[in-house]
């Protein structure tokens, strides 16, 4: 239900190092979508996942979306090729390192980075804060994969590593039920095997101190009324922003260009917020 363009902080700073960055609309997904004609579509997207629906529609649903998200990103690698081989206009012909591709998304976009990457035309991904789907379609992924998760995620994900079962306050305070709630930790201990699998591969999985899940958008610069209400962390938005650019970066010139990877060897006092927790995985 958002937009591209709430990404042009990520998109720009790797651009600016060399890197030819596609940012994808998901027609129909967005809040708008405007064609080179002129046309406009809207988001025809129902709120997928929530406790409104039982579980196991609410999770086919999200898979099914899943699904076409993922064939968007093929798509525009179909159309890079294209444009490789001079079948498509452009400057680019012939300039493209279709060898070296690597994808990102934030949210169910990092969900969408993941199931991207088993395309055997993308090396590396990396999912920013987004919970995966189609868990159980098909084995893990074998190549190396990096999240970056905020905070807030990262400490559900510790329940489910600690064993940690909600209270009934706890419940009724999230507006949620102990079955909804079992039926999630069943997925995200699949989603930490997948993580597990992924750093075998030479990925890595982290979290940024005091963040939210808006933290890994442009619109945290928006307003500092989404800090009073907790939609973002306590970080400043320029330094997430920053940690953010600087870890991406870092990943896809290791796997993209064999140069830096530093920051993936472990913590960096220049980056303190920054927590590795491969080790607890």
């Amino acid at each position: 239900g958002s937009s591209r363009f709430l990404h042009t902080s990520q998109a720009e700073n790797l651009a600016s190092h060399g890197y030819i960055v596609a940012v994808i609309d998901h027609t129909y997904n967005t809040f708008a979508t405007e064609f080179p004609d002129g046309r406009i579509t809207t988001s025809t997207t129902n709120d997928l996942f929530s406790p409104d629906h039982d579980y196991q529609t609410s999770r086919g649903n999200r898979d099914k979306l899943g699904k076409v998200l993922t064939g968007d990103v093929a798509f525009a690698l179909d159309q890079f090729g294209f444009i490789q081989s001079g079948q498509i206009p452009s400057h680019l012909k012939g300039r493209i390192d279709l060898g070296h591709v690597g994808v990102f998304g934030h949210s169910i976009g990092g969900a969408m980075a993941y199931d991207a990457s088993y395309d055997p035309r993308i090396a590396v991904g990396i999912d920013l804060d987004g919970g995966l789907y189609r868990l159980r379609d098909r084995e893990g992924l074998r190549k190396p994969f990096l999240f970056i998760n905020s905070e807030s995620y990262f400490e559900k994900l510790k329940m489910v590593m600690d064993n940690r079962v909600y209270t009934d306050a706890e419940l009724n305070r999230m507006g949620s039920t102990r079955e909804w709630e079992d039926q999630v930790t069943e997925d995200k201990k699949l989603e930490l095997e997948r993580m597990r699998e992924t750093v075998d591969e030479g990925g890595q999985v982290l979290y940024i101190e005091n963040t939210e899940h808006l933290n890994f958008a442009d619109v945290q610069f928006i307003s500092p009324i989404f800090k009073m209400l907790g939609i973002t962390g306590k970080i400043a938005p320029e330094r997430a922003n920053s940690v953010i650019n600087a870890y991406m970066l870092d990943f896809f010139d290791r796997y993209l260009k064999n140069q830096g990877g530093n920051l993936m060897k472990g913590p960096d006092s220049r980056f303190p917020e920054v927590k590795f927790v491969t080790s607890l995985l």
